[in-house]
């Protein structure tokens, strides 16, 4: 998802800590386009070469095209060993950025900075074998989709709130069983309805680990239920996009 404004949110209370861009911009680096992937009619993956840059699964990166001052703040969807860095983008109505990425000529090379963003997994919990549960919007899926991939075996659910069947994004990279769907607008997927609605017609593991990462409005809803359900502020971690 494009992150317009990097915001990270931890219960109890969404506490909104924005970063200047520049006040946390690492060394600027060169990377050239490798391919674009169509997913979908407005959301595609736009793939990097990786050269030197390295990151923890749900962290992201600043991209700019030089020469253009738009820079904007992408999760990274690719796993950590890949040899290039995916970012799973969705082309929106006032997003120039978005739009003429999906365009952009192979070869190009653009400017990336980072890493940036503490929406990681903890090696301590990943050492003590935690069951983790993922719930995302849209292309917030992104974080989920690194960290999965990155940690083989990993226990985990991936919750998905999507529009349309046709947007679970690759979701065939997931085990099987971890991955559900949950679409508003069309039949046919795990569940129909929202990932709010999901959560309430199912049990709330008090003993997992939560990653909620999307909208705001999602991201406040989904916590205030997990905090009435009894699972502590302290195991429910979000990133919100906007």
């Amino acid at each position: 998802m494009q992150q317009n404004q990097f915001i990270v949110a931890q219960s109890p209370k969404l506490r909104h800590k924005k970063n200047s861009y520049f006040s946390r911009m690492k060394k600027i680096s060169h990377s050239k386009i490798l391919d674009i992937i169509n997913l979908t009619d407005s959301t595609y993956i736009v793939r990097l070469e990786k050269n030197n840059f390295e990151f923890k699964a749900g962290q992201y990166l600043v991209l700019n095209i030089p020469g253009e001052n738009m820079a904007r703040e992408y999760s990274i969807y690719s796993e950590e060993n890949a040899p290039y860095i995916d970012l799973l983008i969705k082309e929106v109505t006032d997003g120039k950025l978005s739009k003429e990425l999906k365009y952009i000529k192979i070869g190009t090379k653009v400017e990336i900075s980072g890493p940036f963003g503490f929406f990681i997994l903890r090696d301590r919990e990943l050492n003590q074998s935690n069951h983790y549960t993922f719930v995302a919007t849209g292309t917030g899926i992104s974080p989920f989709h690194s960290m999965v991939l990155s940690n083989p075996g990993l226990n985990c659910e991936v919750i998905h709130g999507i529009k349309h069947n046709g947007e679970t994004y690759e979701s065939a990279d997931y085990p099987t069983g971890c991955y559900k769907a949950c679409t508003s607008k069309d039949h046919g997927a795990n569940f129909f309805g929202r990932v709010t609605q999901y959560l309430k017609v199912g049990e709330i593991r008090k003993d997992s680990l939560y990653y909620i990462c999307g909208n705001s409005g999602m991201v406040g809803e989904v916590s205030g239920y997990l905090e009435l359900q009894g699972v502590p502020p302290e195991n429910i971690r979000t990133e919100v996009f906007f």
